[in-house]
């Protein structure tokens, strides 16, 4: 099962990027959890510099801009090839 965090203190940016991490899961079909992480010293020690940012499977994959459905859908399905 992949795991995919959203890293954001609950800004509209934040908040968007999560549901869209939960589209792009459910389009896919693919067993994920997805959590949003707004623990400002967690996110510290993961080296969140920006946000909103997304990991998948622990590596930040988007950092600093909203991402769109389309692009955490190309992000899952790398992770699924590699």
């Amino acid at each position: 099962m992949r795991r995919i965090e959203v890293f954001g203190v609950g800004c509209p940016k934040c908040k968007t990027t999560l549901r869209n991490a939960e589209q792009a899961v459910a389009e896919l079909g693919v067993e994920a959890e997805v959590v949003k992480v707004d623990d400002l010293g967690q996110m510290a020690v993961r080296g969140v510099m920006m946000t909103p940012a997304l990991a998948i499977d622990g590596q930040i994959v988007v950092s600093g801009h909203v991402a769109p459905v389309a692009e955490i859908k190309k992000h899952l399905e790398a992770k699924e090839r590699s």
